[in-house]
């Protein structure tokens, strides 16, 4: 959780989170907005808080020393200036930084240091280590071990064989970790995925086969997607034909997702896999939410998603619905048929300013066709774009 008033602040912290764990849910909260958090905040459910100094009336070395002296509060990280640097010392917070000199590294070092003495960074590495004559694990029982695909600090992914069927699948598999606050948060997070999924039943969503739950591991098993993901394609160069059936498969897949009052969230190239048969499927759900739930305190304000696809609002941290999905669907329509991004600056912050600012890039002429798609799917304002992705289909 990332508390500041500053959009641009807490967007900068949520680029730097996202760009090494890619899977972390981050609720960022603005104390002028939304109201200073009450006294009886606990900070429960989070990993990690992350302080900033800025919070309208309140000094933030006032708000530091609040949470400080609670117990059970999560790991706490502040980000102040020069001037508040030897008393937000004195408080002793996990971690501390002068929030206008961040390095990449230095921060995701420390906060790796922190996340480890507070044993929250759950190993998935041992999974599979039981009878590896047969590659089954104990837990995990009728899958056969493959390969190890990746890694949250929460779950392991896995490619694997269901025993059953001969079938080859995607296994991800959540670690529960005894004794922490935030276990059965990320619990709630992997099953939530997985009934968000489960749900959609369309030609352009990857498949779920079953999910499995013991005493301390989860798993769901999913449709393995062996074309790769729409980056290596983007990459390798992407006609405009191509590009124009890839978009139908996406926008259609978008309107069963936004049909069930679910919201993406995270559409970018890395989360659409491709099938050997060349057809699309949208993956990595871990973002979605559902458009209808009413938010809780910590989801006021928030900021999901990779800061190249960012909406206006959603980068600003403004109230978004299925019109952000299309501005980030038109963002990667643009960069299949150009191959470039249509916008870019050397920080998180430069990018969504650009997002909000800049005038909508013109297409090279031969992919003129094309602009006034691009212009109502980029528009800055959600009430000048398409309304749904199945106008997107319609004007096709």
């Amino acid at each position: 959780m990332i508390i500041d008033e500053q959009p641009e602040f807490r967007s900068l912290l949520m680029h730097h989170i996202t760009t090494h764990w890619p899977d972390a849910l981050i609720a960022a909260y603005d104390p002028t907005e939304a109201g200073h958090l009450p006294d009886e905040f606990s900070g429960a459910g989070n990993d990690l808080i992350l302080l900033g100094s800025q919070h309208g009336d309140r000094e933030g070395v006032d708000v530091l020393r609040r949470f400080s002296q609670k117990k059970g509060f999560p790991p706490l990280i502040y980000f102040g200036t020069e001037d508040d640097e030897a008393e937000a010392r004195q408080l002793a917070p996990d971690a501390h930084f002068i929030r206008d000199r961040i390095h990449h590294k230095s921060l995701i070092v420390r906060l790796t240091d922190v996340l480890l003495s507070r044993r929250i960074v759950a190993s998935t590495d041992s999974l599979f280590v039981g009878d590896m004559r047969t590659g089954i694990h104990p837990l995990i029982k009728g899958y056969r071990f493959i390969r190890k695909l990746g890694a949250t600090e929460h779950s392991g992914v896995y490619l694997a064989e269901r025993e059953s069927a001969h079938l080859q699948v995607v296994l991800k598999v959540l670690r529960q970790v005894p004794d922490q606050n935030d276990s059965i948060g990320a619990f709630d997070r992997f099953l939530q995925e997985y009934e968000t999924i489960a749900e959609m039943d369309h030609p352009n969503i990857v498949r779920i086969y079953d999910l499995g739950v013991s005493d301390d591991h989860a798993h769901i098993a999913m449709e393995y997607l062996d074309g790769g993901d729409l980056r290596l394609q983007i990459d390798a160069g992407v006609g405009h034909e191509k590009a124009l059936a890839y978009l139908r498969q996406i926008a259609s897949a978008l309107s069963a997702v936004h049909a069930k009052g679910v919201l993406h969230r995270d559409l970018k190239p890395g989360n659409i896999m491709l099938r050997s048969d060349g057809s699309i499927a949208l993956i990595d759900f871990g973002l979605a939410k559902r458009a209808r739930l009413e938010s809780e305190i910590t989801d006021k304000g928030e900021i999901f998603g990779t800061p190249y696809y960012m909406s206006p609002e959603q980068g600003h941290g403004n109230g978004v619905d299925e019109r952000s999905d299309i501005y980030s669907l038109g963002v990667i329509f643009y960069e299949m048929l150009t191959g470039e991004k249509p916008f870019r600056a050397d920080t998180a912050m430069g990018i969504i300013y650009l997002h909000a600012q800049a005038p909508v890039p013109l297409l090279p002429a031969r992919l003129a066709e094309y602009q006034a798609l691009i212009n109502m799917m980029l528009a800055k304002s959600p009430e000048d774009r398409l309304q749904s992705a199945a106008e997107i289909e319609e004007w096709l």
